[in-house]
C-alpha cells in the first residue's frame, strides 16, 4: 500500500509532465503538425492516469466525521465512522437525548472531582426543581450528602425541605469524560410512596388487631353483664361482703370492656376510610363553612385566606374538612390563635398551610406524631393526625410537618 507522501509525489509528477507536453504543444502551435499532435496527446495519457489514481487515493483517506478509534461497546460490538451526510442525523440524535434527559422524572447531579472539592451541579429539569425555592431548603447540604454517597450503591437518604424531610434513593455511577473522572448520581424522591406503602401496612394491622380484640372483647362485656344480672339474683343467698366485692369486681370489668370496646372502634375507622368521592370544590365556600363550624370554640381567633378567591380543586370535601378540623382540633388545644391558608404553589399544586402560635412539636417527636397510637396526651389515642394523614393521601395528597419560621406549629397539605 503506497504511502500519503508517495502518492502526493505521484500527482505532482503527472502534474509537471501534463506541464511539459502542454509547453512542447504550444511549441508546435506555429507550424503543427497531425502526427506530432497526436503523439503529444498519446504521451500526456501517462501523467494523467497517474495523477487520477494518486488523486483517488488521496480522497479515499480524506478524514470523516467518525470517532478517533472503534471501541466496543457492552454489547461487544464496534462503533462504526460516521460519513458526513450523517451529520444532520447525529445531531437530531444528540438533541432528542438531551431532551429525555431534561424531561426525564429522576433528578440527575454531575459530580466533579477535578478539583478536589466534589462540585455538585444540577443535569436536568428534575434536579433544578429540586434545588429551587420551596424544596429543599439547604441546598449546600444537599450537595455534600450526595457527594459523600459511595459509587455503586443504591441508599434511601433524608434531606430537609420546606414541607419538612423528605427521602429519597439515590444511586451514583463513575464515568470518564475526556480525561476527567466524574460521577453521576440519580435521585429519586420517593417519600409519598413509602408513606402510601406504610399507610397500607398499618391499615391492615389495624384491620386485624381490631378484629382480634373485639373478638375477644364482645364475649367478655356479655358474660360481665350476665353476671351482674345473676349476681343480683343470688344477693339473698351470699353474705354481704362477697356480695359487695364480687359487684365492684363485674361492674369494673363490664365497664373496661365497654371501655376498650369504644377505644377499639375508634381505631377501627383508620381501616375502614371510605373512597374518596372527588367533586370540584371552591375552597372559600369551603372554608366559611368551616369558620361557621370552629367560630364558637375560637371566638375570633380563627382566620382563613385563599389566594385568588376563586380557586378551586377536585376532592372529597367532607374528608378535606375532616383533616382540617382535626389539625385545628389539635392546636385549640395548645394555641390561642390559628390561621389557614391555600394558595398555589410551584407547578400549580395546591398548597393549604394551617398554623398556630402554640409550642410546636419537639425535633424529637416529629418523625412519630403520623403514627397511629402515638401521643404526647395522657387520654390521647393517637388517632387525630393519623387520620390527617389517611384523608389526605385518599384524596391523592401529602401532609407534611414543617417547622415554623418563629414559635408554633406549621401543617403543609399539598394536592
Amino acid at each position: 500500500m503506497a504511502s500519503e507522501r508517495t502518492l502526493k509525489w505521484g500527482v505532482a509528477a503527472g502534474a509537471l509532465g501534463l506541464m511539459a507536453l502542454s509547453v512542447a504543444a504550444d511549441a508546435l502551435a506555429p507550424a503543427p503538425e497531425p502526427r506530432r499532435i497526436v503523439l503529444c496527446g498519446l504521451l500526456a495519457l501517462a501523467p494523467a492516469t497517474l495523477m487520477w489514481q494518486c488523486l483517488r487515493r488521496l480522497a479515499a483517506r480524506m478524514p470523516r466525521m467518525e470517532t478517533a478509534s472503534a471501541a466496543p461497546d457492552s454489547t461487544g460490538a464496534s462503533s462504526r465512522a460516521l460519513p458526513l451526510d450523517g451529520a444532520p442525523a447525529l445531531e437530531n440524535a444528540m438533541l432528542a437525548l438531551e431532551a429525555r434527559l431534561e424531561h426525564a422524572p429522576i433528578a440527575l447531579f454531575r459530580i466533579d472531582h477535578a478539583s478536589g472539592e466534589g462540585a455538585v451541579a444540577p443535569l436536568n429539569a428534575s434536579a433544578r426543581r429540586l434545588l429551587a425555592p420551596g424544596r429543599a431548603s439547604a441546598p449546600q447540604e444537599l450537595h455534600q450528602l450526595l457527594a459523600a454517597q459511595p459509587t455503586g450503591q443504591r441508599r434511601l437518604v433524608s434531606f430537609d425541605t420546606e414541607r419538612g424531610a423528605e427521602r429519597a434513593l439515590v444511586a451514583i455511577s463513575s464515568l470518564t469524560l475526556q480525561g476527567a473522572t466524574h460521577r453521576l448520581a440519580a435521585l429519586m424522591p420517593v417519600e409519598s410512596e413509602l408513606e402510601a406503602e406504610a399507610l397500607n401496612a398499618w391499615r391492615e394491622l389495624v384491620q386485624v388487631l381490631t378484629h382480634e380484640i373485639m373478638n375477644s372483647l364482645t364475649p367478655v362485656a356479655s358474660l360481665s353483664r350476665t353476671a351482674c344480672s345473676l349476681l343480683d339474683e343470688a344477693k339473698a343467698q351470699l353474705p354481704q361482703d362477697i356480695h359487695a366485692d364480687l359487684d365492684i369486681a363485674l361492674d369494673a370489668i363490664a365497664r373496661r370492656a365497654a371501655s376498650l370496646v369504644d377505644f377499639v372502634s375508634s381505631y377501627r375507622s383508620l381501616s375502614t376510610v371510605p373512597q374518596a368521592q372527588a367533586q370540584r370544590v371552591l375552597l372559600e365556600e369551603l372554608f366559611e363553612r368551616l369558620h361557621a363550624l370552629l367560630e364558637p370554640q375560637w371566638q375570633g381567633r380563627l382566620t382563613f385566606s385563599v389566594e385568588p378567591a376563586s380557586l378551586e380543586v377536585m376532592i372529597d370535601p367532607g374528608q378535606l374538612e375532616q383533616a382540617l378540623i382535626n389539625l385545628l382540633k389539635n392546636a385549640a388545644e395548645a394555641a390561642s390563635h390559628a390561621q389557614v391558608s391555600a394558595r398555589l404553589s410551584r407547578g400549580g399544586r395546591l398548597r393549604i398551610e394551617v398554623s398556630d402560635d402554640g409550642p410546636g412539636v419537639p425535633d424529637a417527636l416529629v418523625a412519630h406524631i403520623f403514627t397511629p397510637f402515638f401521643s404526647t396526651k395522657k387520654q390521647g389515642r393517637g388517632i387525630g393526625l393519623a387520620m390527617v394523614r389517611h384523608l389526605v393521601h385518599a384524596n391523592g395528597g401529602t401532609v407534611r410537618y414543617a417547622r415554623a419560621v418563629g414559635a408554633g406549629a406549621r401543617f403543609i397539605l399539598t394536592f
